[in-house]
């Protein structure tokens, strides 16, 4: 289990998460796909080609699943009860294929359960960078958490 109890974050905790990720051709293609997505931008290279960028833009949904799933480790596995809430989710820069994405997340809040006293709400803002340092992704998720002990 990698992920901490509630009482063991603190506001400002920060993590730089070691998984880094090249965005690929089949990334996009499966997730716009799968999604039943029909947006010419993450589908047709010619309309993507046209557009103002120029080439084909990956499903932001995507990049939005991804910078969650790779927090996960190194937040809440095995310690989480259930994800409450996404909220303030932008995408101020496009991702690519073949953008490298770096990750990262820090505690913004923390508070009790009012109906659980064996869990505490955990608000992080997790951010997805570009190769180029470029934000590409930021969004703030809670996150109901166990406690090591009931309070």
């Amino acid at each position: 289990m990698a992920g901490r109890h509630f009482e063991e974050w603190r506001i400002g905790d920060r993590i730089e998460h070691p998984i880094r990720r090249t965005v690929t051709e089949t990334d996009n293609l499966l997730f716009t796909t799968m999604t039943h997505n029909p947006q010419p931008l993450h589908l047709d290279a010619e309309a993507a080609r046209a557009s103002e960028f120029g080439q084909i833009l990956v499903n932001g949904t995507f990049t939005f699943a991804l910078l969650v799933g790779v927090s996960v480790g190194d937040t809440t596995l095995g310690t989480l009860v259930a994800n409450l809430g996404y909220d303030k989710v932008v995408m101020p820069a496009p991702v690519f294929i073949g953008d490298t994405l770096r990750f990262t997340s820090e505690v913004v809040a923390l508070r009790d359960s009012r109906s659980r006293p064996e869990a505490g709400l955990v608000t992080f803002a997790h951010e997805a960078h570009n190769q180029r340092g470029e934000l590409v992704c930021r969004c703030e998720r809670t996150a109901l958490v166990r406690r090591n002990a009931p309070a």
